[in-house]
């Protein structure tokens, strides 16, 4: 009772895959781990320090690798048009983005490929919903006024459900809280319904926020 499971675990093999697909040995295992964490860290803070972005909106949907014995092959999912300009100019961008990534790794001996793909419908992903919401957030809008315009975007969007959640002290109250919203169905203990979950904290002057979104692309 009261036990609560990741939406994106409880699904795996089923409507839902890892980001990350490599084979190592038990004894290796741990530092391929933090291996892909270290390029996922190196590649949100370049975006952030070389992408000039003003607002707390990274536009990464997400951040999958794959890894071969000479080759590690990364895929930036965006909706961005400031990091849909490393697509225009790969000759410069991306290649500085590989070189600062290769650094930071100490993997000069593979091969590192990075590549960057549009995502058609941005806001119908979980991740930049919850950073438009934390943008919004941080700019003291409203908590019931964000959920409604991200409600807006998501039906934009056509997606088939969302549920949205913050938590802590919301518009600045002395006693912290949860408040959550639903438009449309949305079947968390439904296996088969593809559901996309993205949990993200926001540090304010006043404490920090837990932003949780669940957005249903489809259900069978």
């Amino acid at each position: 009772m009261g036990q609560k499971i990741n939406p994106l675990g409880f699904r795996l093999g089923t409507t839902q895959s890892h980001h990350s697909l490599w084979f190592a040995q038990p004894k290796n295992y741990s530092e391929s781990l933090q291996e892909d964490q270290k390029i996922r860290n190196c590649i949100q803070n370049y975006v952030q320090k070389n992408m000039k972005i003003s607002s707390a909106i990274e536009g990464i949907a997400r951040i999958k690798i794959q890894k071969t014995i000479d080759l590690i092959q990364v895929i930036i999912y965006t909706g961005s048009p400031r990091l849909l300009f490393l697509i225009e100019d790969k000759s410069r961008k991306i290649e500085e983005l590989q070189m600062n990534v290769q650094k930071n790794l100490n993997c000069m001996n593979r091969k590192l490929n990075i590549a960057v793909t549009k995502i058609a419908k941005p806001y119908g992903d979980p991740n930049i919903l919850a950073e438009f919401i934390a943008d919004q957030l941080n700019n003291r809008v409203p908590a019931n006024k964000v959920m409604q315009k991200a409600f807006k975007l998501t039906k934009e969007a056509g997606t088939k459900g969302v549920k949205i959640q913050i938590a802590g002290r919301i518009d600045n109250k002395e006693k912290a809280k949860v408040i959550w919203q639903r438009k449309g169905r949305v079947p968390l203990q439904t296996i088969r319904a593809k559901i996309d979950y993205c949990s993200y904290p926001l540090k304010t002057r006043y404490g920090v926020l837990g932003i949780k979104v669940w957005i249903v692309v489809n259900e069978e």
